[in-house]
């Protein structure tokens, strides 16, 4: 009986071998940091004269055709992402404005927060904050929608310019 027990428990085991297997799977999980602005291209906003002696100026409707989008993977321990603009040049007289949407699209993960409406300069502002482990989709309809708009602010300060290039610099960093 002792015998047939053992015989029993030895086919067991080998058969328990033969059906159950397993494999180690070494992976790689790198960091990521990845921003676009889509779709690419130029646009124009230009201010608008008066018809009447006395009106102001009438401002540029705003662009709403850009999108930014993303990848991120932090590294562990590692720091939110976020996301700063700036502008090569300021225009005396004038407000350059930019608004982040909040992420909408086919993205998902820890979405970046907009900052609101900031006012552009040459020191970089951030427009997007606290991007963790995510990702927005790919082109216009996917990620932060950005609104940017021109104002006048002081008069005095304005000088008539034309096809005057501003490059807006988007910086994504932790």
């Amino acid at each position: 009986m002792i015998m047939i027990r053992s015989l029993l428990l030895l086919a067991s085991f080998i058969l328990s071998g033969m059906i159950y297997s397993q494999t180690t799977v070494t992976m790689t999980l790198p960091t990521v940091t990845l921003m676009d602005i889509e779709p690419t291209g130029n646009f124009t906003l230009n201010f608008t004269a008066p018809t009447e002696a006395g009106n102001a100026l009438g401002n540029p409707t705003p662009n709403t055709s850009k999108w930014v989008n993303y990848t991120s993977a932090i590294a562990p321990g590692g720091l939110t992402r976020k996301i700063t603009a700036s502008v090569n040049k300021v225009i005396a007289g004038v407000n350059i404005r930019l608004q982040a949407a909040a992420a909408s699209g086919a993205g998902g993960g820890t979405l970046g927060t907009s900052a609101g409406q900031v006012t552009l300069t040459t020191t970089p502002v951030t427009i997007i904050s606290g991007i963790g482990g995510a990702f927005t989709g790919n082109g216009a309809n996917n990620g932060h929608n950005l609104t940017i708009s021109l104002t006048t602010n002081t008069y005095a300060n304005l000088i008539a310019q034309a096809n005057t290039a501003i490059v807006i610099v988007y910086t994504i960093t932790e």
